[in-house]
């Protein structure tokens, strides 16, 4: 009678090992090919449209080359948009930085009632743009909202029109989006906070350092990879903010709010010109990946050096 050896016993593999080692790989097919298709492929479909002269259906047939991005850099709603964009783009992230970490430097005191502020910081996240949008459509209609109410208190000299104000809308979708998004990043920030080792808070103590000292020279220091978080989910957010815009002012009055998500919606959608408003949407891909690729890169390096 063959007597097999401890050695090959353990090298054979029973059916339940094969399908065990298989059976993710079958689970995650469906969503791979998915991925590919739907998100990279459409990325390619774009980037192939944006170099012919399609209209309001795709024609694949009327290759121009680099003709619509000719026409993209010549337009001056374009211009207007990018303008919009680095205005927003600068006070969005910003002043959302500066209320987020403030506020996690409030909550990270270990006040009494910090459950309940950091449930009331983070809720304007979990609301849509387009419901915040039209909550401060409401608030700032000088016919609905802050600027009645004042005038029906008693202040009739009070003007606040600045949605209906070509050089000051933007800084409507500004206040809009930093309502919304401050509590995100202040929840990024508390956790960074939290992280800090507590002996070196200690080390602090002893040699004398207040409070504000040990915060602005030892721990927001430390802080730095939040920050970089911080500034490359605000990016992104800012890059390709449409539905905030759109339900705030529509991109008026005029084209004062037009954003680049706007401007390829409305080129492709509305005036059928979706050559144009492929090679749109082709330049906010790349800036967006200008952001994130090299974070992943330094993220992805760090790891490995860890």
């Amino acid at each position: 009678m063959a007597v097999i050896s401890e050695p090959a016993a353990a090298g054979r593999r029973s059916p339940f090992d094969w399908l065990q080692t298989i059976l993710p790989k079958l689970v995650l097919a469906p969503s791979f090919a998915v991925t590919i298709v739907c998100v990279y492929g459409f990325i390619l479909f774009t980037l192939y449209l944006s170099m012919t002269n399609s209209t309001m259906m795709p024609r694949l047939d009327s290759w121009v080359g680099l003709l619509q991005y000719e026409k993209l850099w010549s337009d001056p709603k374009w211009t207007i948009s990018l303008v919009n964009l680095a205005i927003y783009g600068v006070l969005y992230i910003g002043i959302s930085t500066a209320i987020g970490l403030l506020l996690a430097i409030l909550l990270d005191q270990r006040i009494r009632i910090e459950g309940a502020l950091r449930t009331i910081y983070l809720y304007p996240m979990a609301i849509s743009f387009i419901v915040t949008g039209t909550a401060w459509k409401w608030i700032l209609n000088p016919g609905l909202g802050l600027d009645k109410l004042m005038h029906d208190l008693g202040w009739t000299s009070f003007t606040f029109d600045w949605l209906i104000n070509g050089d000051m809308a933007i800084y409507t979708v500004v206040i809009a989006g930093v309502w919304q998004s401050s509590g995100f990043v202040m929840a990024m920030f508390l956790a960074g906070l939290r992280g800090v080792d507590s002996d070196i808070l200690k080390a602090a103590a002893i040699d004398g350092a207040t409070l504000p000292q040990t915060y602005r020279r030892i721990i927001i220091p430390l802080m730095r990879p939040v920050f970089l978080s911080a500034f490359v989910v605000s990016a992104h957010l800012a890059i390709k903010s449409f539905d905030l815009v759109m339900a705030l002012t529509a991109g008026g009055p005029g084209t004062s709010t037009w954003m680049p998500a706007l401007y390829m919606y409305s080129l492709t959608f509305t005036r059928n010109q979706m050559g144009l408003g492929a090679a749109s949407a082709v330049i906010m891909l790349a800036t967006i990946s200008a952001i994130i690729v090299p974070y992943l890169y330094s993220e992805l390096r760090g790891g490995r050096r860890d």
